[in-house]
């Protein structure tokens, strides 16, 4: 189990970029990180790993507090381990060797195994014997990955893990990798800017905005309930529509976080009347920019074009 009791950290003296965060993630737990750049999802996790000492609060994993540089020589905790942006690899070796750098030489035929089985995970068997300064940025990313995934560490960290890997390898990697560690039982962190690492794979998610959680939840309900337009818009488009949009004299005129897709074009009497601006191709159909007013634009899924001008009624799709 992780623990964090209101820590609170800053670079700068009076500028602290983490404030006052409580969590209990549990063991075996999958937690996507999100938020927008400079929220303190890269600070927090090295927090977590030990990597920078606290001004406040304290860490816990598995009842055993965390602590920072000024109290290990090395820095970094036991049983955890910490993917960052910069790979931190040996250039001029081998993939092979990058990935078992840190794997027993008792048993040489069984660290030849694992390192196998690694490069399987992240599918890099072919470039085994190759020097990692000749591989692509996706590639190293994917090496590094392996290498952290060696030692089976009960608590995996990792910042921004696919954000250099191709789109089209990337979600065959993320079913392997999270797949595996499930499997495995180990806990995972993962400081993202692609929703998809959050709603395909994580089993809770928490928001950051100026080094607060501003949301914290099964990943499931932060998406379908957000506390705010700022939690909504990490996932995608949002729209802010209120009740009064829909029907006249409503009882309660509250405001609605509305994503795309759960809207659709209405013949229906009494509907929220728009007018088409924009088309924009998604592959599987259209995002429509339409105007509600002069001063308010709204988006909807569509699985066709509409011809800009064009005057349609829009509905919520959950009370069709």
């Amino acid at each position: 189990m992780l623990v964090l009791k209101n820590i609170s950290f800053s670079y700068t003296p009076g500028k602290p970029i983490i404030k006052n965060i409580n969590l209990v993630l549990e063991k075996g737990v999958h937690v996507a990180l999100i938020g927008e750049s400079g929220c303190g999802k890269s600070t927090l996790l090295k927090l977590i790993y030990g990597l920078k000492d606290l001004d406040q609060g304290n860490i816990y994993w598995n009842n055993a507090p965390v602590l920072g540089p000024a109290y290990n020589l090395i820095p970094g905790m036991d049983n955890m381990n910490y993917l960052a942006q910069d790979f931190d690899l040996m250039p001029y070796t081998t993939v092979s060797e990058n990935v078992g750098k840190n794997l027993s030489n008792t048993d040489l035929q069984a660290k030849e195994q694992r390192i196998d089985q690694l490069l399987k995970i992240v599918d890099l068997q072919k470039y085994a014997n190759e020097p990692v300064k000749n591989l692509s940025g996706g590639q190293q990313q994917r090496v590094a990955l392996a290498r952290v995934l060696a030692s089976d560490p009960e608590l995996l960290l990792l910042d921004e893990p696919f954000s250099h890997i191709d789109y089209s390898r990337r979600s065959a990697l993320r079913r392997g990798l999270f797949s595996y560690l499930k499997q495995q039982g180990i806990s995972c962190i993962v400081a993202t800017h692609d929703s998809l690492d959050a709603l395909g794979f994580a089993d809770q998610t928490v928001v950051l905005e100026d080094g607060e959680v501003v949301d914290f939840g099964p990943t499931d309900e932060v998406y379908e309930y957000p506390s705010s337009k700022y939690v909504a818009s990490l996932f995608g488009e949002v729209n802010e529509l209120y009740f009064s949009d829909f029907m006249e004299n409503p009882k309660q005129d509250e405001l609605m976080l509305v994503y795309p897709h759960q809207l659709m074009r209405s013949n229906t009497k009494g509907k929220l009347e728009v007018e088409v601006e924009e088309n924009y191709f998604k592959g599987d159909g259209y995002l429509i920019k339409c105007a509600l007013t002069p001063e308010r634009s709204i988006c909807f899924d569509s699985p066709l074009y509409i011809e800009p001008g064009t005057q349609i009624k829009l509905a919520l799709k959950k009370y069709q």
